[in-house]
């Protein structure tokens, strides 16, 4: 795994070792990044589910302003400031080691991020629940954009639609085991 493009062009990322976590495929990392290539500068990113970070520190290599890397993993989080140190992105970055509500509810009032990434564990559930969090604790700048990552090309939403329509869906695909639904917070169809 390694950063595509940008400052940091090249750099090979560390991982965990194992099941406990799902890197984000290369390829999809590609796809994700091609769809937002105009999107990203100067923007702040929050990496939620961060794993090894590597989406957050693509956004930063590309022109992001800061980036905020959350893992509940101790294990994660040490690779993430390893990577974080190796990509020479410290002055812009800072990284969490809680659960995602707690760090929600830490970010809460001192930011609203113009960039998420939400790739969670697929079988939790969590996507509704993080998104109606998002909202509540006003995370999202106006037209902040957010990247989900699911198994299947189910209802990001759960099936709420009130949470729905809060939000315009820019792009759904399907990348091998991914999919990737990519949302605006808004709600007006465009």
């Amino acid at each position: 795994m390694r950063i595509i493009t940008g400052k940091a062009r090249g750099t090979k990322l560390n991982t965990l070792s194992g099941e406990a976590t799902r890197p984000t495929a290369e390829r999809t990392k590609e796809a994700v990044f091609s769809m937002l290539q105009n999107e990203i500068a100067g923007t702040r990113v929050l990496d939620l589910f961060a794993g090894s970070g590597q989406l957050g520190l693509e956004a930063l290599s590309r022109g992001a302003e800061y980036a905020v890397f959350n893992d509940s993993s101790r294990e994660a989080t040490a690779i993430i400031r390893a990577n974080v140190e190796k990509t020479h992105f410290t002055d812009a970055c800072e990284v969490l080691c809680t659960d995602w509500q707690a760090a929600l509810r830490r970010l809460a009032g001192r930011e609203r991020f113009e960039l998420s990434f939400l790739d969670p564990p697929y079988a939790g559930g969590f996507l509704p629940k993080v998104l109606a969090k998002l909202l509540e604790w006003d995370l999202l700048a106006e037209g902040g954009i957010i990247v989900c990552e699911s198994a299947d090309e189910g209802d990001v939403f759960g099936g709420n639609e009130e949470l729905k329509n809060q939000f315009n869906i820019r792009r759904v695909a399907r990348y091998g085991a991914a999919c990737v639904t990519v949302l605006e917070k808004g709600g007006e169809e465009k």
